[in-house]
C-alpha cells in the first residue's frame, strides 16, 4: 500500500525541520509568504482501490483518522469530501492534508524544547547583532548547532565592529573568554558572520574560505618559510648553504644567482648538485604560485622540474603564467623513454583537464602523447625517481647553452 500514513506525514514534517523551514518561519516576519497552514502532499486510494479493496481503504482512513489533531488535539488536519462509488456507494474520504500552525508540526515532531530554545537564543542574536537578521532565517539549525557558543561568538563580532581590520595575529585579540582555539576551530562559522555584520569596508573580498580567514578580515598570519639552498659555495651565507626564510624577506633577498631552479620534492633539493652561481627552491610549502611572483626572480633564469605526466605540465604552464621566460627541466621525452623502468600511473583526479597553452612545441607534444595514453595508461615519471648521473649531465648542458 503506497497511501499516505501518520508515518508518512512525520516524515514530510521533519524534511521542513531539517531545512530549517519550522524554525524559521519564527523569526519577524520578513514580507514573505507564511509557512503556515502547511499543506501536505497526500497519496489516496484510487476508485479501483475503493471498489476492490474497501476494507483496506476503511483500515487506512481509521488509522489517518487516528492519528490526526481531532484525535490527539494536535498535529494535521484532514479534509474529508463525499465521493461516490458504483459498487461502495457513497463514502467521506480524506481529500487533503494540513497543518494549521506551528505549535501542531512542533508537538508531532517532538521538538518543542528545541524551538523554545531556538527562540531564546535568536531573541539574544537579534537584540545584538539584528543585522544577522537574514542569516537566522537561512540558517537557522546553525544556532542551536552552536548553542554554547553565542556568548563567545557575539563577543567575536563585537570586537571586530569596534576594531575593524585589527592588524594584529589571532593570539593578541584581547576579548574576554575567548581564545585562539576556539576562533580558529570556528572560522568557518564566524566568517559567514562577520560577512552579515560589518560593512565592506572592513573585508578584502578577494580572500575567502576557512585559509583566508585572517586576510579576509584583517588579521595577521604567521608568514610560510621558502627553504632554498646556495648551490655556489662562493655564495654561502657566513657558511651556511640551506636555508628557510619567511616569505616577504625571501623576497627582498636577492643572493647575486644567475639561475633558480625550482623542485617541489624536498629530497631533489637536498641533493641537487652544487651549480655556478645558482640556488634550489624545494619543498614549497608557501605555494608555487606565490613563490614565482617574487620581482626578483623576473631578472635570473627560472628552471621549473616537475613530475613528467599531464598535472606536471599544468603546472608548469601555470608558472609561466607569472614567468613566461621559465624553462623546465628534465621533463621532456628522452628523459621520460630513459627511465622507463621507473614510470608509474599519475592519479586519475590529478590528470589535467585542459590543454595548457604556454608550452612549448616539444613540451606540448609530450604532454598530447601523456595525455592520448601513447605509452600506456596514465604514465607517469615522478621527479625523484630520476637518476642524479641522468641530472649531473643535462644541468651542464643547461648551463652551458646559457653561458
Amino acid at each position: 500500500m503506497t497511501w499516505t500514513t501518520p508515518e508518512e506525514i512525520r516524515r514530510q514534517l521533519q524534511r521542513h525541520w531539517d531545512s530549517g523551514a519550522l524554525l524559521a518561519a519564527r523569526l519577524p516576519a520578513d514580507g514573505g509568504e507564511p509557512l503556515f497552514p502547511l499543506a501536505l502532499r497526500l497519496r489516496r486510494p484510487t476508485a479501483r482501490d475503493i471498489t476492490e479493496r474497501f476494507a483496506e481503504v476503511a483500515a487506512w482512513v481509521r488509522r489517518l483518522r487516528n492519528g490526526s489533531r481531532d484525535a490527539l488535539g494536535h498535529g494535521y488536519v484532514i479534509e474529508f469530501r463525499r465521493q461516490g462509488n458504483r459498487v461502495q456507494g457513497s463514502n467521506e474520504l480524506p481529500a487533503a492534508l494540513s497543518v494549521p500552525d506551528a505549535e501542531d508540526a512542533l508537538r508531532l515532531l517532538g521538538r518543542r524544547r528545541d524551538a523554545e530554545r531556538f527562540d531564546a537564543l535568536a531573541a539574544e542574536i537579534l537584540a545584538r547583532q539584528p543585522r544577522l537578521a537574514h542569516w537566522l532565517r537561512r540558517r537557522p539549525l546553525k544556532v542551536l548547532e552552536h548553542e554554547a557558543s553565542w556568548p563567545r561568538l557575539l563577543a567575536v563580532l563585537e570586537h571586530f565592529q569596534r576594531h575593524p581590520r585589527p592588524g594584529c595575529y589571532p593570539r593578541q585579540l584581547a576579548i574576554p573568554g575567548v581564545d585562539t582555539k576556539f576562533i580558529e576551530a570556528r572560522r568557518g562559522l564566524l566568517a559567514t558572520l562577520l560577512d552579515e555584520v560589518l560593512p565592506a569596508s572592513a573585508i578584502d573580498a578577494e580572500a575567502s574560505g576557512v585559509s583566508g580567514f585572517n586576510q579576509r578580515f584583517g588579521l595577521r598570519s604567521p608568514s610560510p618559510l621558502v627553504r632554498l639552498r646556495l648551490l655556489d659555495p662562493a655564495l654561502q651565507v657566513q657558511g651556511l648553504s640551506d636555508l628557510s626564510l619567511p616569505a616577504e624577506q625571501f623576497a627582498r633577498f636577492r643572493p647575486a644567482v644567475e639561475r633558480v631552479f625550482i623542485t617541489e620534492n624536498q629530497t631533489n633539493g637536498l641533493a641537487f648538485p652544487e651549480v655556478p652561481r645558482s640556488l634550489v627552491v624545494f619543498g614549497l610549502g608557501y605555494g608555487l604560485e606565490h613563490l614565482v611572483r617574487t620581482p626578483w626572480l623576473r631578472e635570473v633564469e627560472v628552471h621549473y622540474w616537475g613530475d613528467i605526466d599531464t598535472h606536471g605540465f599544468g603546472i608548469l604552464d601555470r608558472v609561466r603564467a607569472t614567468l613566461p621566460e621559465a624553462r623546465s627541466l628534465l621533463m621532456d621525452r628522452q628523459t621520460l623513454l630513459a627511465h622507463r623502468s621507473l614510470w608509474g600511473e599519475e592519479p586519475a583526479d590529478k590528470r589535467l583537464g585542459h590543454t595548457p597553452s604556454r608550452l612549448t612545441d616539444a613540451e606540448l607534444a609530450l604532454f598530447l602523447a601523456l595525455r592520448d595514453d601513447a605509452w600506456g595508461e596514465r604514465i607517469r615519471l615522478e621527479q625523484e625517481r630520476i637518476d642524479f648521473d641522468w641530472l649531473q649531465e643535462r644541468l651542464g648542458a643547461a648551463c652551458r647553452a646559457t653561458e
